[in-house]
């Protein structure tokens, strides 16, 4: 996104492109007038190859940067650019802009110097004879400036060859290109000169490696990464990336020479953008235009410039579609302006080709911020057709708006009963939620130290038709809670948004859609310092809410604790242009002080507010009525109140939008819009002459419009959805459903599902294979299979017998050999020790239980039985102690650790024994084990994954999903439910669900779902569940903590909050006691592990990640994996061991995950499917799509068997009073939060 753009900036954007379009003959550049270069000149030399990148040119002089003046060091790379710092390596081929560092870019592309197909040249040059050469150059561009350069930095590209990709295209055979930049330094200011000379670029395009075709180089500069707290995109300038544009860079000039080209890129006036030169070419350089030539250039309109002759495109925040923006660069002056002086007539001989300064209307002069790239960056996108169509692009408008053709393009506008910009709609009347994030650096009062928040929760309710906005802002801390009191507008946005619209006019999000940026500055007069407020709204998001994020930063008056703010009634003038929306107004409130003695001291402040609103708009729809140049927010009741407990600011206030008038005009007495017409929450109010309106009961709703009720045409028409379909009523709507083994049509219908396809008889359970636990089914294309024994067994696929390994042993010969189906165990016989593989004589130590078995029974006398009341420890075969003890006289018995110290709590009367765990794990074999192949899903066992408002069953035999079985498990429309787990021991699914929010479970077996916990939830999403220990974990990504509690959802503890910015995945290792969860903050995505107790926290991954979704851990494998919606892949680890293992990559958008064995299971939001991999080969190896095509949230596997093991809590919930948390080989008892007056015992 663009950082920074002046209005004004379009009119030299106008006369670069004009340089560029007409460009003709003359005097070129010739290759010996470059700057010197070569080894002879002291130039070091790139290494040969594609995607290189030079070690740190350190500099001797300091080099100016937009606003920086301290760049030390820059890096030459292979692709035709100079960047001011070391290229990530992600970052290092071309498909990224703007990238994250800073780039000088005289010809970005693909190129390729292998095998000496042309070489790189840099140096640091500061020899009188090129910095004057330099100095030539400059002052050619910028003759009004006195510039002494003390250094250069030269880097040439010498007939370096395009990179062309698998299929080389036989046009660009043999071309090479040559060119060349320098950056000249003074100490006030630094620029830059392209030199490109005569037939320097032979080819304009090169082969992307993202996209896979052909693409034009891009000249271009970028300032990199910015923010401290909020990162985001600093302003870049693009100055040519078209091909006719690229291939005039030798034949046109902004200097005055042609093939020479000068940026100013370091001074006061770059902070916000380059500056280029605009000296053109006179006729004498150039070609000779006649008048037809110079009229039809012009008069090309504004928007010409914006959206025809620069096919850039960038993403919207939140939007996988993409969308032309204009580009500008900002300047310092505008191309009409020049150096003082008398003015004089124009001569045919400096004619310049500019258009006329008053086609340009004068602005005022707000910069303008347009909002951070999320995802992955601005991709490179080049658009090839002349015009975009509703045919190709009808997914852009919202499902509730119709899209029309029109000669430039398309346009986009919501049908009758709904309002917005046609790319999002609403139901008019409906209320409206918004949610979203604050982050914090501010000031307060004389203070030095900055009070800092980050993730704090935003949350509004508006209530449309009266205009009325609510909007409350968690966790404050109390430090800065009161003096944020006055700043009502950061939620007045909002209020603006929705406010009542009078005929004619119209509210934020009819004109944006929820779609914009908002930089507001705010100047307390009499108060040093200032507060900016930015705002990035990003439309509804999948749950049907608008999404907003905001950060404060700056210095604000400091308020008293305990003092309440006034603010009166109040309005506001909004400015409309193309894009951009300005307002400034000068207030006042009132702080009235906590009274003392009955008195109550006021004080009135004034403070001034000036905001910039950026959105983007439809321009080919020229029939669409013009909005009002100026319209009138009016805001009254208005309330503001910090909760000092609930650390919770809260503002309210009710708005609408209209003329300009002074006083109270009667427009503003009616009614609907000062907000007293009494309508349904679910209505519109239609103003009519006067003081009469009527209420209209929003679409979906019916009633007198005082009172709406919601329609439920399901049962009003039964056969709205048509045959083979299920109807779900929503509130204001439906959703229609085909049945299983229908489908939708184009028409809309559901029709039978008719497959034509070859059969694949492994998929489908028709083979003639030998059971999946002893052979594969091997899918061969067509109608034909093979079928293959798994290792470990013999055979033709189709009978297969065990392979017995004992037969010669493969044991070492002084141990005995155990043959097991599909592989084998070792043991040494007696006397000798060691782990069957190698076998030493000698018998094996003597164990704790022994010793003190005949330390008790040497002190009694070895030949005389024990003496009554005497315990004797029990120990088993291998001298372990017995999991129970019992004493021979007493009769009681109790569990004992692996030390034989007794388990408190287990402890039986005479004549019963407690159920004990074994005291130690099983021995391990560090020989062959059974290969996860030939680990067998228990039969029965199911996946269950969510799609919105239900969950779905997707029964597994074998591998293989049993598509034509799946079936609904439970409906639920009202919910959205994101995260799954499975109880295999009561055969219970538990899921979350963000729109209460809440955490919910249902038996397998049917009955009626429960909620189990529905307080204190901000966003639960990801869910895990211990079978062991019986508890279930969850992660909160609004709340930004990980929870435990029992299965019942009692005995609630918070395990962390802190370090934690978007928790999703979450899983349990229930053998072993641990925890693993991903991150995916955007700025540090990471996956962490910790006992299940809490302890023991570490970061297991960080490097290499994007958006780390879904995490699954399988207890057969004790292998971690996990799915990546940033890096788009699979990939898996075994923790405590260094080595991570890419499985596959190139997925769409993959949410979440399951595996078992080495078969794994993922959902994909942009396929809406549940797709199988088999991490053996890693491929993926079925696909199964859902009737209803929508996002797929939460995956799990239903296994009909529990897996082997146990941990310290199975047995007596571990002795523990409330939580029994399991560590590795032990337990924590812990207690739940806020457990005042409960009997609670914590112990480890």
């Amino acid at each position: 996104m663009l950082a920074a753009i002046r209005r004004s900036g379009a009119a030299w954007t106008r006369a670069l492109l004009l340089q560029l379009l007409l460009a003709g003959p003359g005097g070129c550049l010739s290759r010996q007038e470059l700057f010197p270069f070569g080894p002879g000149h002291g130039d070091l030399e790139l290494e040969a190859g594609d995607d290189q990148v030079s070690p740190a040119l350190e500099l001797r002089r300091a080099l100016r940067f937009f606003d920086k003046s301290d760049i030390n060091s820059v890096y030459v790379t292979t692709n035709g650019i100079i960047a001011m710092s070391e290229p990530p390596a992600k970052e290092s081929s071309p498909g990224l802009f703007p990238p994250t560092f800073g780039v000088v870019a005289p010809f970005l592309a693909d190129l390729d110097t292998t095998d000496g197909f042309g070489k790189v040249y840099y140096r640091e040059d500061l020899s009188p004879s090129v910095t004057r050469l330099a100095a030539e150059c400059v002052q050619r561009g910028f003759p009004e400036i006195s510039f002494q350069p003390s250094s250069a930095v030269v880097v040439t590209w010498e007939s370096v060859a395009p990179y062309q990709g698998p299929s080389k295209d036989p046009a660009q055979e043999g071309k090479r290109n040559t060119f060349q930049a320098v950056l000249a330094s003074s100490d006030s200011s630094s620029y830059a000169i392209f030199l490109y000379p005569e037939d320097g670029l032979q080819f304009d395009t090169t082969f992307s490696k993202k996209d896979e075709t052909q693409v034009p180089a891009v000249v271009a500069f970028s300032q990199g990464v910015q923010g401290f707290i909020w990162k985001s995109d600093g302003a870049y300038n693009i100055f040519a990336n078209d091909r006719e544009s690229i291939g005039n860079l030798a034949k046109s000039s902004n200097s005055g020479q042609q093939g020479v080209w000068v940026f100013e890129i370091g001074s006061p006036a770059t902070a916000s953008g380059v500056v280029p030169s605009d000296v053109s070419l006179g006729l004498d350089d150039g070609a000779e235009y006649d008048d037809e030539d110079y009229d039809s250039v012009t008069h090309l309109g504004l928007e010409d410039v914006g959206t025809t002759s620069f096919p850039y495109e960038a993403p919207r925040s939140g939007d996988p579609s993409m969308h032309s923006v204009p580009w500008v660069l900002s300047p310092r002056r505008l191309p009409t302006e020049r150096p003082p002086g008398p003015p004089g007539p124009p001569t045919e001989r400096t004619r310049s080709f500019q258009l006329p300064g008053e086609r340009f209307h004068q602005q005022h002069p707000q910069v303008i911020d347009v909002d951070e790239v999320e995802e992955t960056g601005v991709v490179f996108s080049y658009n090839t057709d002349s015009r975009q169509t509703c045919a190709n692009n009808r997914h852009q408008c919202s499902v509730h708006a119709e899209c029309r053709d029109f000669a430039t393009g398309f346009c986009c506008s919501c049908v009758a009963g709904y309002t917005g910009n046609g790319r999002q709609c609403v139901a008019e009347g409906s209320p409206q939620r918004v949610n979203g994030k604050v982050k914090g650096r501010i000031l307060v009062g004389n203070s030095p130290v900055p009070i800092v928040f980050e993730n704090t929760d935003l949350h509004s309710y508006v209530v449309m038709n009266h205009g009325r906005s609510y909007t409350a802002i968690s966790t404050i801390p109390e430090t800065v809670g009161y003096s944020l009191l006055p700043l009502a507008p950061v939620g007045g946005i909002i209020g603006w948004m929705f406010a009542v619209e009078q005929d004619g006019f119209k509210n934020g999000f009819s004109i944006t859609g929820g779609e914009f940026t908002r930089q507001a500055e705010v100047t307390f007069v009499g108060h040093p310092g200032k507060l900016v407020i930015k705002q990035r709204f990003s439309g509804i998001d999948e749950h049907g809410h608008l999404t907003i994020t905001t950060e404060l930063e700056g210095r604000v008056p400091q308020i008293p604790f305990g003092s309440s703010v006034h603010i009166e009634p109040y309005t506001e003038l909004y400015h409309y242009s193309p894009g951009v929306i300005t307002s400034s107004s000068t207030r006042e409130y009132t702080v009235m002080e906590p009274g003392q003695d009955g008195a109550a001291p006021s004080t009135i402040y004034t403070y001034q507010w000036r905001q910039t609103i950026t959105f983007q708009e439809c321009a080919h729809d020229t029939s669409r009525p013009a909005l009002p140049n100026t319209q009138q927010l009016s805001v009254d009741s208005v309330f503001v109140l910090y909760n000092q407990e609930e650390s919770i600011l809260r503002y309210a206030l009710s708005n609408s939008i209209g003329p300009v008038k002074d006083g109270s005009p009667d427009a503003l007495q009616n009614p609907c819009y000062i907000g007293t017409h009494g309508c349904d929450t679910n209505a519109a109010c239609r103003p009519g002459a006067g003081v009469q309106f009527a209420c209209e009961c929003s679409i979906g709703f019916r009633g007198d419009g005082r009172t709406c009720s919601d329609i439920d045409e399901c049962s009003e028409q039964p056969s709205v959805c048509g045959s083979h379909a299920i109807c779900n009523n929503h509130p204001g709507t439906f959703r229609c459903e085909c049945v299983e083994g229908y489908q939708f049509s184009e028409e809309g219908t559901c029709v039978a599902v008719v497959d034509q396809r070859p059969i694949n008889y492994c998929t489908t359970g028709l083979h003639d294979c030998d059971i999946p636990q002893r052979a594969q089914c091997i899918y061969m294309g067509g109608s034909s299979y093979t079928c293959s024994c798994l290792p470990g067994f013999s055979g033709d696929g189709r009978a297969c017998q065990d392979v017995d390994e004992c037969q010669p042993s493969q044991c070492h010969p002084d141990a005995f050999c155990y043959n097991t189906p599909g592989s084998f165990t070792c043991q040494c016989k007696p006397g000798y020790r060691g782990d069957g593989f190698h076998c030493v004589p000698g018998e094996m130590e003597k164990t704790r239980c022994q010793l003190e078995r005949e330390h008790i029974l040497g002190a009694a006398g070895a030949a005389d039985p024990p003496r009554p009341g005497l315990f004797v420890p029990e120990c088993d075969e291998h001298g372990h102690y017995v999991p129970t003890q019992c004493h021979g006289s007493t009769g009681y018995c109790w569990c004992v650790d692996r030390d034989g110290r007794e388990l408190e709590g287990t402890r039986t009367r005479p004549g019963m024994s407690p159920p004990c765990l074994s005291t130690v794990a099983p021995p391990i074999h560090h020989g062959p084990s059974v290969p996860t192949a030939v680990i067998p899903l228990p039969p029965g066992t199911h996946l269950l994954f969510a799609q919105t408002g239900k969950i779905e069953r997707l029964p597994l035999e074998g591998s293989t999903m049993q598509k034509s079985e799946a079936k609904t498990l439970l409906h639920a429309p009202d919910k959205v439910i994101i995260g799954l787990a499975f109880d295999c021991v009561d055969k219970m699914v538990y899921w979350t669900d963000i729109s209460e929010p809440s955490i919910g479970r249902a038996s397998l077996h049917g009955g009626e779902p429960t909620t189990i916990i529905r307080q204190d939830l901000g966003s639960p999403e990801g869910i895990a569940l211990d079978h062991l220990g019986r508890n279930i974990f969850w992660t909160d990504s609004r709340l930004d903590r990980i929870e435990v509690a029992k299965l019942d959802g009692t005995q609630r503890r918070v395990l962390f909050e802190t370090d934690l910015v978007n928790p999703r995945g979450i899983v349990t290792d229930s053998v072993r006691g641990n925890l693993y969860w991903t991150d995916w903050n955007r700025e540090s995505p990471k996956i962490e592990t910790s006992y299940m107790d809490g302890t023991n926290r570490r970061v297991l991954v960080q490097d290499d990640l994007g958006l780390p979704n879904g995490l699954t851990f399988d207890a057969y494998s004790a292998q971690l994996c996990w799915v990546d919606a940033g890096t788009s892949r699979v990939e898996c680890l075994k923790p405590g061991q260094p080595s991570r293992r890419k499985v596959l990559e190139g997925l769409q958008y993959p949410f979440a995950v399951t595996s078992y064995g080495k078969h794994l299971y993922y959902t994909d939001w942009k396929m809406s499917s549940v797709v199988a991999v088999d991490l053996a080969i890693s491929k993926e190896t079925d696909t199964f799509h859902p009737h209803k095509q929508t996002r797929l949230y939460g995956v799990t596997t239903a296994l009909s068997q529990c897996p082997q093991g146990h941990n310290y809590c199975s047995v007596n919930n571990g002795g523990c009073t409330h939580l029994c948390l399991a560590t590795p080989g032990s337990r924590t008892c812990r207690c739940p939060d806020n457990t005042l007056g409960v009997d609670c015992i914590e112990r480890k």
